[in-house]
């Protein structure tokens, strides 16, 4: 069964949504590791960082850790990006070549298999010249929750999902910008 194309660009949305979410949070990533997000979509996602003067180890080479790090960051927004929370359950590298200070190392995630809660997923590091540097493999484990409100993946931004005192329905707010002090009791139409 194929997904129709308004279906697509709703999961191309709501991963996108979901990267933009994560990534804003992600301060490991975003602010120690100086990672970026390139892309996220449905059941994938792409990270990139350059290797720095601190991630050398004593061979002055980039640190294993570093590398997983890259690796495994990529691997939660590619599992994450169904809008359906995931952790790790488990994950494994293989480290295939020495990444260098000033190496550009893209991450591309890609899911393999998605039943029931779990997921596997594989990341593939390469450096600048596309050379492969590590693969690794990700199993994932849903958890309760989401990533994103419902109400943001209709393209609403919600400041307070309780307005004075009832709960507002997505549906009612879809397409609109809330905030609490401007209800009182109602729902302005779009």
């Amino acid at each position: 069964m194929s997904m129709s194309t308004t279906d697509a660009s709703a999961a191309e949305a709501t991963a996108q949504r979901v990267g933009q979410a994560m990534f804003a949070a992600d301060r490991a990533s975003r602010e120690l590791m100086q990672m970026v997000l390139v892309s996220c979509s449905p059941g994938r996602a792409t990270m990139r960082m350059t290797v720095r003067q601190e991630q050398l180890n004593g061979h002055q080479i980039c640190h294993g850790g570093f590398i997983f790090t890259l690796a495994d960051s990529t691997f939660a927004f590619a599992c994450n990006s169904h809008n359906k929370s995931a952790v790790a359950a488990s994950a494994s590298i293989e480290f295939l070549k020495a990444a260098h200070l000033g190496d550009v190392l893209t991450c591309e995630g890609i899911e393999q298999t998605l039943q029931g809660r779990h997921g596997i997923y594989d990341m593939r590091v390469a450096n600048q010249h596309g050379e492969v540097i590590a693969m690794f493999r990700g199993k994932s484990a849903q958890i309760a929750g989401s990533v994103v409100a419902s109400a943001q993946i209709a393209g609403s931004v919600v400041v307070s999902a309780q307005i004075a005192g009832s709960v507002v329905a997505p549906a009612q707010i879809a397409g609109s910008v809330v905030a609490s002090a401007q209800i009182v009791g109602t729902v302005i139409p779009e």
